[in-house]
């Protein structure tokens, strides 16, 4: 069993940052919309459908970091040098998207902290998307030290990420506001909806034929034989998801635009992990040689299998007290 620790602490964190993304990622994508709104009553909508949820959706976050660092140490000891910059202006936009979201509801003056709420989602999501993007395309590490430079997580690719996770997350807040609002802010983000599909889509297609180009081992696992067999129902099931959230869109579903929109994420995540397995941090960390001794995992194990069911049990349970419609007239603040 203790040699299984890794493979279950990867599945954790995986599952945490996963969580995140789904949990968060649709708070972000409102803050990435609200500047399309048409006035501050649609804007008190769009804040309001996620207000009651938002503020628990980092416990994912910290599951994941604390995770990391107990788990495979290595990882985390050589992440943070070779990512500070982008980490660090993620916590600051997230503290900015957090403080806006909050004194917006008390203020008389609303544009500044507007601009904050907006702004902040956007930056916070791309510097996750460079982070992701710097992550892919691999890290050197020496004898469990960073040994490249400050701005090695710079590149064409990972600031085509960062880009394309603000479209994703922009995806998720608009089927989002689909399933919540009503009335005009409801036809406009079917509007956005459909326009940002195709939007993800391309980034998506731009990600899958850009990733075997960065590492010989990406290609390998792509393209061998039978892997490329096995691995081949993937772009085929984004193709079939990428359709039926066309077609919710186009027939005005209210649900299953949302619902599409985290699958379309749940198959990108997952030929991220398919191209970089092994691996937990490319090109040399992998889950085997970066792990933490199997005894202490195990010990560690036990208090993740307490907590995390009682994470989705507070979830699970926010999210029905608090479902159906938002109106204008309703406030959380």
């Amino acid at each position: 069993m203790l040699e299984l620790m890794p493979l279950l602490w990867f599945a954790v964190i995986g599952f945490g940052v996963f969580m995140y993304v789904f949990l968060d990622g649709f708070v972000l994508g409102i803050g990435i919309l609200s500047r399309l709104a048409r006035d501050e009553g649609e804007r008190d909508v769009m804040m309001n459908s996620v207000a009651p949820v938002w503020d628990g959706n980092e416990t994912w976050l910290v599951l994941g970091g604390a995770g990391l660092l107990a788990a495979f140490p290595p990882v985390y000891s050589a992440m943070l040098p070779a990512l500070y910059l982008p980490l660090s202006l993620m916590l600051i936009a997230l503290i900015f998207r957090g403080v806006a979201f909050e004194f917006r509801f008390k203020a008389r003056r609303k544009a500044g902290w507007n601009a904050a709420f907006n702004y902040g989602s956007i930056v916070a999501t791309f510097c996750q998307g460079l982070t992701l993007g710097a992550i892919v395309q691999g890290i050197e590490v020496r004898g469990g030290q960073y040994v490249g430079g400050s701005f090695d997580w710079l590149s064409p690719f990972s600031v085509m990420t960062g880009i394309a996770l603000v479209a994703g997350y922009a995806l998720l807040g608009a089927s989002w506001l689909v399933m919540k609002a009503e009335g005009p802010l409801q036809t406009a983000a079917f509007g956005w909806c459909r326009r940002l599909l195709f939007a993800v889509i391309g980034f998506m297609a731009l990600v899958s034929l850009w990733v075997p180009f960065l590492e010989l081992a990406y290609a390998e696992r792509w393209f061998s034989w039978p892997n490329i067999a096995y691995l081949a129902p993937v772009p085929v099931l984004v193709a079939a998801v990428s359709l039926g959230l066309y077609r919710a869109v186009s027939r005005r579903f209210e649900r299953a635009p949302f619902v599409y929109s985290l699958a379309m994420f749940g198959l990108g995540y997952a030929g991220l992990a398919i191209s970089m397995w092994p691996h937990i941090m490319p090109p040399h960390l992998t889950i085997w040689n970066a792990a933490s001794p199997p005894e202490s995992q195990a010990f560690l194990m036990v208090g993740v299998a307490v907590l995390v069911p009682f994470i989705l049990f507070y979830t699970g349970y926010s999210y029905w007290v608090f479902r159906g419609k938002v109106t204008a007239d309703a406030g959380y603040h």
